[in-house]
């Protein structure tokens, strides 16, 4: 059997039904039996549609004897490889169609075992067979569109003169400062469990106790975790290439099961050498409608089905999204438009507070009507490596909020000012040693830079309009949940 020449179904659906021979390979949707027909649906993956397959039992085809025992063994899920005629469909909504001559079942699916025999499974149990998931409409589209939202993020970058940066995934710096990471160690766990509750037993300090941890002696002679960014890094590599950007796996260790969290996500991070603030917001701004557009116009046989089957209206409001210009409105601004409307608010906003999903849809769907982006926020509430205002108390950060979810993306100018830097990092209780590397790149032709991070699962979630980020990530992982 030669599955090198197989042509994808979806390449198969625009060809010219002329009756040419052509050959089938996937999975078994459907099949049903009416009178002297049957009629088989055969899905590859490769697009949304599946592929019909019909068989004439009035036919003097010489191998109907074959195909009827080969169609005993066909249920859904079963895969097959089959070969007919390319002809034209007479059934409303397909072209075309294959006339079977011939059929073979490379693997069965068993009624009473295989788990997608029926149909109308809950998006929750599919996440309990995530070996088995992508084989349904709406896990293979979501998988068909982070593959081609990939690619449309790499064209973007790559036309604009960026470079593909990766960082690393392990490291010893904790960008966000936040502590929630998760440790990499090759140290004995247990041993130096057991050793502390020796230690414990015998009245030792709890102190004294926590130094029995010796992280010279591990792998990278120092405590190691999983990177919850790689912005740091792109930074150093920003200010000698001028533009870069990553795209990898990211790791948080915040103990949240909620839709909106994952332990282990992709990140998107560009990073600019002599942007200011204002030329982040502009390329924010330019990427969110490049990437909403891509997927309006080169999935859009995936968007129908999300449009009609998950959000109604998806459509419509991406398309709003990708066609506006983007509002800019200060902290200070929105915060004072909010206070007029407190009574409508769960959680009440004021100057100082971090906003919640609901100030930001309130900006962007009640009173913009379009996407915002907010910049300079308290520095109080946002990460130490953001470039200071004159006023002492905001930062050249930016956040942009769309229609349907809020933040999108968050990004900032840094601060290039060596002095400005170490005062930070100390007035939040960090060491500036742990950082001499970053700051050294204020020390040595340091320039104005800036950049910002879109979440992966995020936009996905976004342009789908999936409700929970694990429906957009091929295997979640999350509190209690790392079982593929």
């Amino acid at each position: 059997m030669n599955f090198m020449k197989a042509i994808l179904i979806k390449d198969i659906l625009v060809s010219n039904p002329d009756g040419h021979e052509v050959q089938i390979l996937g999975w078994v949707r459907t099949k049903r039996d009416s009178k002297n027909l049957c009629f088989i649906q055969v899905n590859d993956g490769s697009c949304f549609a599946s592929i019909q397959l019909t068989f004439d039992r009035d036919s003097n085809n010489p191998n109907n004897d074959n195909i009827e025992e080969q169609l005993k063994k066909i249920t859904t899920g079963a895969s097959v490889k089959a070969t007919g005629k390319l002809i034209p469909s007479p059934a409303s909504g397909q072209a075309v169609e294959v006339s079977l001559e011939n059929i073979e079942v490379l693997g069965e699916a068993p009624v009473d075992s295989y788990p997608l025999q029926k149909k109308g499974h809950s998006i929750e149990f599919l996440r309990e067979i995530g070996h088995l998931r992508p084989r349904t409409n709406i896990i293979g589209a979501a998988a068909r569109m982070r593959s081609q939202m990939a690619y449309a993020i790499h064209t973007f970058f790559n036309e604009r003169g960026f470079q593909y940066f990766n960082a690393p995934i392990i490291t010893t710096s904790d960008c966000e400062g936040a502590g929630e990471m998760f440790q990499v160690t090759t140290l004995d766990l247990e041993k130096i469990a057991a050793t502390g509750i020796k230690a414990g037993a015998k009245g030792m300090a709890e102190e004294k106790a926590a130094n029995l941890v010796d992280y010279s002696k591990d792998f990278f002679g120092k405590k190691a975790s999983l990177t919850v960014s790689g912005q740091l890094q792109a930074e150093t590599y920003a200010t000698a290439l001028s533009r870069v950007y990553t795209f990898g796996p990211t790791f948080r260790a915040e103990n949240s099961n909620t839709p909106r969290h994952l332990a282990e996500f992709w990140m998107i991070e560009p990073e600019m050498a002599f942007f200011e603030l204002e030329d982040n917001m502009d390329l924010a701004e330019e990427f969110v409608r490049y990437l909403l557009n891509w997927a309006l116009t080169k999935c859009s046989e995936d968007m129908k089905f999300f449009n009609e089957r998950v959000q109604k209206g998806l459509i419509d409001t991406l398309t709003h999204v990708a066609n506006s210009d983007f509002a800019r409105v200060s902290y200070t601004d929105a915060i004072t438009q909010l206070e007029k409307n407190n009574d409508k608010f769960e959680f009440k906003a004021y100057w100082g507070c971090d906003l919640q999903t609901e100030h930001e849809r309130y900006l962007t769907e009640e009173i913009y009507k379009k996407p915002v982006m907010v910049y300079d926020y308290p520095k109080e509430i946002k990460a130490f490596y953001m470039k200071q205002n004159p006023d002492g108390k905001t930062v050249r950060a930016v956040d942009v909020l769309v229609p349907g979810i809020g933040e999108l993306i968050g990004g900032s100018e840094r601060e290039a000012d060596y002095d400005k830097l170490v005062a930070r990092i100390q007035e939040l209780g960090m060491k500036p040693e742990d950082y001499w590397w970053y700051l050294e790149l204020r020390k040595f032709g340091t320039v104005p830079h800036s950049g910002f991070g879109l979440g992966f699962e995020r936009l996905l979630r976004y342009v789908t309009g999936l409700g929970n980020l694990r429906d957009v990530i091929p295997f979640p992982r999350a509190p209690k949940q790392a079982e593929f």
